[in-house]
């Protein structure tokens, strides 16, 4: 029987890897396949949750001694260190395997350098096989870690003439029940939901993440963060309930901006600090508009829905933007029909200077 490919094994990696996105943070996601000398698949693994094994030692494990001699795909360099768990390096050493293949390295200074050990010990270290889609995969640990804020989406729903709400300021189910629960997943794939004090004010919402089997809670819920310079949320606010977490974030806590309002950067850089590796900006206008302004947003998703109301308060407010030089460009990169609905990702392009 032909073996596989290290190229078709990274594929599967990153695969894998995907099966751990929104409960391994603060920790990366990690696929990894093992294959012995005749390239035959014996070992598959990823990281599921943070503090579990990690991909190289699940893979390991379902390999056993079949692995001697063989190559360890993996989609990111194995760490180097010991923390709630041993160096995966050195498993691989133990395990005598005589390649590994590397999609991307791991920026994780206290967790890098597992490629030079790997090397010191004799084994054939290969980098960048399929990095551009490990990466992808990896996209929100991979940037935060590097720069030390998290990885931030802007979610918002609207019209086709871009309306949020109705004229009278009703908001209710602008989209279909099948975007509204696409959120659902959307939101467990991140640890953190942030939403503006207008909003919780006018809809209330409680940010938490449904089952889409069964429309309970999920078992892992993301941090709620109210943004409120004032210190304004209600007591009796539906996102200070006991389902998930919550920080209102005031002004006087996180410091200030040019203009006495909750400082957006040193926000970000607090929640990094909790462990926050990926968030998801819900609302308001304001607020999105002021993220975008500074630069802040690193992809938009919105879900548009084939109503027109003519009238109304936008999805976003301003943004920087004064004529149309200044308008921030973005690049599409997925087009999606979800029921009635489209959800359109885009990429904003960082503005010059």
């Amino acid at each position: 029987m032909a073996g596989v490919s290290v190229d078709e094994a990274m594929r599967r990696a990153v695969e894998l890897a995907a099966r751990g996105l929104g409960t391994t943070s603060p920790n990366p996601v990690v696929g990894c396949v093992l294959l012995d000398p005749g390239g035959q698949v014996v070992g598959e693994g990823f990281h599921a949750y943070a503090g579990g094994p990690h991909a190289e030692i699940v893979a390991l494990a379902h390999a056993g001694e079949r692995a001697r001699g063989g190559t360890a795909v993996v989609t990111l360099e194995p760490c180097d260190h010991t923390g709630r768990t041993g160096p995966c390096s050195t498993a691989l050493v133990q395990a005598g395997v005589a390649r590994v293949v590397i999609a991307v390295p791991d920026p994780n200074q206290a967790a890098s350098g597992g490629a030079a050990t790997l090397r010191a010990a004799g084994i054939r270290v290969d980098l960048g096989v399929r990095a551009v889609e490990a990466e992808a995969g990896n996209i929100a640990w991979l940037t935060s870690t590097r720069r030390g804020w998290p990885y931030l989406v802007w979610k918002y729903a609207a019209t086709l003439d871009g309306r949020s709400a109705a004229a009278d300021g009703t908001s209710m189910w602008i989209t279909s029940e099948a975007a509204r629960m696409d959120v659902h997943a959307l939101r467990g794939t991140v640890d953190a939901v942030i939403a503006g004090v207008g909003t919780v004010l006018a809809d209330d919402p409680r940010l938490t993440v449904r089952n889409l089997r069964d429309g309970s809670l999920a078992i892992r819920q993301p941090l709620r963060v109210v943004v409120d310079s004032a210190g304004r949320t209600p007591a009796g606010a539906r996102v200070r309930d006991d389902a998930a977490s919550t920080w209102i974030a005031t002004a006087e806590e996180v410091g200030t901006d040019s203009v006495g309002r909750v400082d957006l950067s040193a926000l970000l850089a607090a929640l990094h600090q909790r462990g926050v590796r990926a968030a998801l900006l819900e609302g308001g206008p304001r607020l999105a508009g002021a993220f975008l302004a500074a630069g802040l947003v690193d992809k938009i998703v919105g879900y548009v829905a084939p109503r027109l109301l003519g009238a109304g308060p936008t999805a976003l407010a301003d943004a920087g933007v004064t004529t149309i030089t200044d308008a921030i460009d973005c690049e599409v990169v997925d087009v999606t029909q979800v029921g009635p609905d489209l959800r359109i990702t885009a990429l904003p392009r960082k503005r010059e200077g």
